[in-house]
């Protein structure tokens, strides 16, 4: 959908103002002419380039992106960072001979340090070559959170919006706000908070006033909080509701969150008061067994108790789940379109489980007979191939998602959260007939037409 900016880079952006003569920021989802090397390569040399920084957060397309990298002149320096860079420290320098330094976890400093010529053996925090050598220097301490300025949006090239297969809707913007960094938990799946020497980021809040500040300077309709869980300090997060309903700041806004929200309802009252409208919540499991492998901290009777509380707020509830889990079986796996509809979740999103680099379910993993896990941390058994999870994901999503799903989605967003307005909703109603024909040609186009309207209208097998 492409709706939310790359704000990791818009911060580095940001931190090399006065550093650097001219900043361009290219996001390459929309630049589509300059994802063609040659096109890429006329911008650079048109541009005068000579410092480039890439992030690389995600495995999705990391071989096509190495290409790209390889074909950039060897003679500009080239920095690369973001997640999946500080995890694949040793594989970016190997595929990627033009790369010059890597910025392992947050890189505001780091980049400062850079464009003012530092040594390279003098900044912490960065790997980088020297004399056909990987030489990593120690991490670099965590600046203050309050510090960090915040990103200057005028730099997008793009807007982010609302679009379904392509088409435009609605007419909503959308933009992201970190409020916080790190995490107070340690979830076994979830590496995001570890750097390859094995560096953890606490949980660090930013002011209220600071964030308040930002959203009020902000122009788009939808903001999601993208800290890993806006709520961890639930008596900040409701200061946050009371200046922006004291302010009256007209927004909606999203936000990821724990299920430990629904203890508190005054917070979950002040949240639909200030607009927020969706809550993205990671479940996991409705097992038991598979919760406390996870290390998830609580079980399905709390899941379904809490819940029982959080439904009966006006917000709109996405559930996140991990399906393939070490042990599990197909019919556990099934339960989960099932279980999800017994809690009334409105939205469920789930994906493989997924053993990173330094997971610490790597070593369960590789010690369970009949299990194996790939280069890029994909898990499977000799007894659930690639092939079956993908033919199991299939029968959880058709499952879930059914006729009924998608009106009782459009109902709940247009009359009990009131997502949309009516001019709004009467966007959506005109670009629908173009969306489910731009759905249908995908099917097609992909060889899976029939099967999907099968599993949709008649049976899901």
């Amino acid at each position: 959908m492409l709706l939310f900016p790359p704000i990791g880079l818009e911060y580095i952006a940001e931190s090399a103002k006065g550093l650097a003569r001219k900043i361009t920021l290219l996001d390459l989802r929309y630049e589509n002419d300059l994802t063609n090397p040659e096109n890429l390569l006329d911008f650079i040399a048109k541009n005068k380039v000579d410092v480039i920084g890439v992030s690389i957060g995600w495995d999705r397309q990391f071989d096509e992106i190495c290409q790209l990298l390889n074909r950039l002149p060897q003679e500009i320096t080239l920095i690369v960072g973001g997640y999946k860079a500080t995890e694949r420290v040793e594989d970016l320098f190997n595929i990627c001979p033009t790369i010059d330094i890597i910025v392992r976890g947050e890189g505001e400093d780091t980049i400062k340090d850079v464009l003012q010529g530092i040594a390279l053996k003098d900044i912490p925090g960065i790997s980088f070559r020297d004399n056909g050598k990987i030489i990593h220097n120690a991490n670099r301490p965590f600046p203050e959170i309050n510090r960090i300025a915040v990103p200057d949006r005028s730099l997008r090239r793009n807007d982010y919006i609302l679009a379904l297969n392509g088409i435009r809707i609605a007419g909503l913007s959308f933009d992201s706000v970190l409020s916080a960094r790190g995490c107070t938990f340690n979830c076994k799946f979830c590496t995001f908070s570890l750097n390859p020497l094995g560096q953890k980021r606490d949980y660090a809040a930013r002011s209220v006033e600071s964030v308040v500040n930002e959203i009020k300077n902000l122009k788009a309709t939808v903001i999601l909080f993208s800290d890993d869980n806006f709520f961890a300090d639930p008596k900040r997060a409701e200061k946050i509701c009371d200046a922006i309903i004291a302010q009256k700041i007209k927004k909606r806004f999203i936000a990821q969150a724990r299920l430990d929200i629904a203890k508190y309802p005054v917070l979950l009252e002040k949240m639909v008061k200030a607009g927020f409208k969706a809550v993205l919540i990671g479940i996991e499991s409705p097992h038991d067994w598979i919760l406390k492998q996870l290390n998830k901290g609580f079980d399905q009777a709390t899941i379904r108790k809490a819940f029982a509380v959080l439904t009966q707020y006006p917000l709109f509830y996405n559930g996140y789940f991990i399906y393939g889990n070490i042990g599990e079986t197909e019919e556990e796996m099934l339960y989960i379109a099932q279980f999800a509809k017994e809690i009334k979740v409105d939205l469920i999103v789930f994906h493989k489980l997924r053993i990173e680099k330094f997971s610490p379910l790597r070593e369960v993993a590789e010690n369970t007979p009949g299990y194996h896990v790939t280069d890029r941390g994909e898990l499977y058994s000799d007894k659930y191939s690639h092939k079956e999870l993908k033919r199991i994901s299939r029968r959880v999503k058709f499952s879930f998602y059914t006729p009924g799903r998608y009106v009782r989605i459009a109902y709940k967003n247009i009359f009990v959260t009131k997502f949309f307005s009516a001019r709004e909703i009467l966007s959506v109603f005109l670009a629908f007939p173009r969306i489910i024909f731009r759905v249908i040609l995908r099917e097609k186009r992909r060889g899976r037409l029939k099967d999907s309207l099968k599993r949709t209208f008649i049976k899901n097998t």
